[in-house]
């Protein structure tokens, strides 16, 4: 399998974390990448960068108003006197058609839905790169292999078309399967990270061409809270285009693989030619997060019965955050796939 990735990602490096009104280190570090590379290697993968797609495939998801925001937003915010280190929105609108402000903190609040996507001097080019990578992957797809992987960090599951939020910037698992539908191709997106893929659902909700699956911990009691529940089908167009598989905390390997199963039929009624995985590792026992408790070895059934779908596969990095395991479970669900 060939595996893509770029240095520049490397650039991203959030100080300010905030869980429960405790101050904390980000979760989502660059040391992340070491693990997954090495990860990668284990599971055979041949490694390469990215092509430069230029603006376009981003700019077909994400509004122009938003990408200039990101481009722009740190040199700004430096020119505020006594500017903490990263942009941090302090105050958000209560609703989106409310006003654009002028302002760099005003503008903070419109497009970072929470404190948990800090702006850093090398997050846009992160994010670029991390945006690119994803595209590369689709493209390798679109010219005939079987299955790629796109590490993709920072991750991108959270992000809407003009709002970053949980540790996401550009949505690389949604421009890659946009990337792939505008090669004539028929995608759908499966979300298996453990906090709800909120940022594609919003994306896609009102379309009928991208079909949403996404399993993960049930929002009543777990981020993103306002968005993820069964209810949620789609609106106009799309309406039974959205499929969400809330699961209870401390989900185990059984119980995941038989709500995945659901998840796959759908994929099948759907038609589909093509599937992006936003591959979440956060679903493993000893995750920081500790929302399920799927272990090494049942990311490597994930992965099986994946490829039972028997179509082209891009994995596409989101979440898994710092332990031991890390890499294993990524070398475990590649495997897998590669095994079926």
């Amino acid at each position: 399998m060939k595996a893509v990735f770029d240095d520049r990602q490397w650039r991203h490096d959030p100080k300010h974390f905030m869980a429960n009104g405790k101050l904390l280190p980000s979760p989502e570090q660059p040391a992340r990448i070491e693990k997954l590379l090495s990860g990668a290697r284990e599971a055979g993968c041949t490694m390469q960068g990215p092509g430069d797609a230029g603006m376009g495939p981003i700019a077909a998801l994400h509004s122009p108003e938003y990408l200039t925001f990101l481009q722009n937003i740190y040199t700004r915010w430096r020119r505020i006197p006594d500017a903490g280190e990263e942009v941090i929105p302090n105050i958000h609108p209560a609703n989106r058609s409310d006003s654009y402000p002028r302002s760099a903190v005003g503008q903070a609040g419109y497009h970072q839905a929470d404190t948990a996507c800090p702006i850093g001097e090398g997050t846009w080019e992160a994010a670029y790169w991390s945006a690119q990578v994803a595209v590369t992957g689709a493209d390798l797809l679109a010219a005939g292999e079987r299955a790629a992987y796109a590490l993709s960090r920072p991750p991108g599951h959270h992000a809407f078309g003009d709002l970053a939020g949980g540790f996401c910037f550009l949505n690389n698992s949604g421009i890659a399967a946009e990337r792939l539908r505008m090669r004539g191709l028929r995608p759908a997106i499966l979300d298996v990270d453990v906090h709800h893929g909120n940022g594609t659902q919003g994306i896609f909700y009102d379309r009928d061409d991208v079909l949403t699956v996404s399993l993960h911990a049930d929002p009543v009691r777990f981020y993103p809270f306002f968005w993820g529940h069964a209810d949620e089908r789609g609106a106009g167009r799309g309406l039974g285009y959205n499929l969400n598989l809330p699961l209870a905390r401390g989900t185990d390997d059984d119980a995941f693989l038989k709500a995945l199963d659901t998840g796959l039929a759908r994929i099948e009624a759907f038609g589909a030619d093509v599937v992006v995985v936003a591959l979440g590792l956060d679903a493993y026992e000893g995750d920081p997060f500790q929302g399920f408790a799927v272990t090494t070895p049942g990311f490597g059934r994930i992965g099986a019965a994946i490829a039972g779908l028997g179509l082209p596969v891009l994995f596409v990095q989101e979440g898994g955050y710092l332990c031991d395991e890390l890499g294993e479970n990524l070398t475990s669900v590649l495997t897998g796939f590669e095994g079926a």
